[in-house]
This record gives C-alpha cells, sequence and structure tokens, in this order.
C-alpha cells in the first residue's frame, strides 16, 4: 500500500459528513434553531479526525518528507495551497466554535454565524479533498523510493496509535486535570 491508501480513506469518512452537516444548515434555515449537540460533535470530528489525525499526518509526515525534495513548481503550488486550506479549515472551525458557545449564552444572532461558518466547511472540504486526490498524491509519490514510502506509511501507524491518547489527555488538561507524560511504547 502506498502511503496515499490511508490518506484517501480518511476523505471518504470527511466526506460523509458533508452532507450532514447539509442537512443540519437547511434545519438551521427552516426551524431558526441550533442543534449544539451536532455542532460540537462536528467541531471534534473536524478538529480531531480531519484535523488534528487527518491534516496532521499530512503536514507533520508527507509535507514534511516532500519538503526536502526537489519538487516540480506545480506540486510546490499545490501542497502550499493545501497547507493554507488546512490552517483555513482550523480558522472556521474555530469562528463556528465561538458562534457556537455566543449562540449558547442567548445570542441569537449568531445562529446566522453559525450557517455561515457550516457553508464555508461544506464548501472546502469537497474541492480540498479533490485537490489532494486528483492532482497531488498521486503525481508526489513519484518522489519518494518504495523503501521512503514504507517508513512514511510506518510513520503514519505510530501517529495514528498516539492520538487517541493526545486526545483524552486534552480533555483532562481542559477540565483542569493534571496530565502525566505517558512512557514510550516499546517501538517509540
Amino acid at each position: 500500500m502506498k502511503p496515499i491508501g490511508p490518506l484517501m480513506w480518511e476523505h471518504r469518512l470527511i466526506e460523509q459528513m458533508v452532507p450532514l452537516m447539509k442537512k443540519e444548515i437547511e434545519q438551521i434555515g427552516k426551524n431558526h434553531i441550533a442543534n449544539v449537540y451536532f455542532i460540537s460533535i462536528a467541531v471534534d470530528f473536524f478538529r480531531t479526525y480531519a484535523d488534528r489525525t487527518h491534516h496532521g499526518k499530512e503536514e507533520d509526515i508527507l509535507f514534511s518528507e516532500l519538503s526536502k525534495k526537489k519538487l516540480a513548481k506545480e506540486h510546490k503550488r499545490i501542497m502550499d495551497e493545501l497547507v493554507e486550506e488546512h490552517r483555513l479549515a482550523r480558522e472556521t472551525v474555530k469562528r463556528l466554535v465561538d458562534a457556537r458557545d455566543h449562540y449558547l449564552k442567548g445570542q441569537g444572532f449568531n445562529l446566522e454565524i453559525i450557517k455561515k461558518t457550516m457553508t464555508e466547511l461544506v464548501n472546502l472540504y469537497p474541492e480540498h479533498i479533490r485537490k489532494e486526490d486528483k492532482e497531488f498524491f498521486f503525481p508526489v509519490m513519484e518522489y519518494f523510493t518504495e523503501s521512503e514510502q514504507e517508513d512514511i506509511l510506518r510513520r503514519f501507524r505510530d501517529f495514528d496509535r498516539q492520538m487517541i491518547h493526545e486526545k483524552y489527555e486534552g480533555i483532562i488538561s481542559d477540565l483542569g486535570g493534571k496530565v502525566l507524560k505517558r512512557p514510550p511504547l516499546k517501538g517509540e
């Protein structure tokens, strides 16, 4: 398997969130009420899965390794665009969190901001995924030897293993608890 395999598989799950977001946007428009529970789940999904897990592997491993290669101008341009889109997604999710929190405090004008930020995410991700899947992932594999690709896959697996610990250590920290540093596992 090439390193892009797990990334493309993750894209399929992210794509499934898009119609759910569209449905929620329609419900907000129809009922003039935000489903704060859905928004919280969507925020967690985008922060933990789409950004930290998926974009984390792309930026911290794949793009980092690509930056050590002499990339064609087109590939460098696309990689820079992808990084900027990741930044934009993080910023948009942050605005969604702020709007949700203000909405919970009874500041109803944030309903429009909720709809707007959710729409921005719904519009961003399909094109972003298309660009990665169709224009970037396959061509950039040519920069890596088979051994380098295997190493990237191994690093992806190691990265994924850490994610559950990172997520819940963050929750404990956010709640005011003291997080102890976990000793490395065998092979880390």
